[in-house]
């Protein structure tokens, strides 16, 4: 079974940067796209940004402008750039590979906390 081992979380003031990444504990082929999401305490998960296997990008509106998603094909390793972050960019931040094989399977992984003082 397939694996995603997430790094870069961590304390930071307003204003500040951090680079979280994402990589498989084993290659994924077929991959469709590579995403990060995040969920606030009593929030639902949301999509923060992905990026396709054709290297199109979309953010959510929040974070425009400030957060960067890219990735490593070889390495199935994505990466999101968070800088200027704000108070309100607290979160649980998980990363999302989706694959097709046959039928559409995606993958998780188990979240690192980000969290912003002001």
């Amino acid at each position: 079974q397939v694996q995603l081992v997430e790094s870069g979380g961590g304390l930071v003031q307003a204003g500040g940067s951090l680079r979280l990444s994402c990589a498989p504990s084993k290659n994924i082929f077929n991959i469709i796209d590579m995403g990060w999401y995040r969920q606030a305490p009593g929030k639902q998960r949301d999509m923060v940004a992905f990026i396709t296997s054709g290297g199109s990008t979309n953010y959510a509106d929040s974070v425009k402008g400030r957060f960067t998603i890219s990735k490593d094909n070889p390495k199935n390793t994505v990466y999101l750039q968070m800088n200027n972050l704000k108070p309100e960019d607290t979160a649980v931040y998980y990363c999302r590979i989706r694959r097709r094989v046959l039928e559409i399977q995606e993958y998780w992984g188990q979240g690192t906390q980000v969290t912003v003082s002001s």
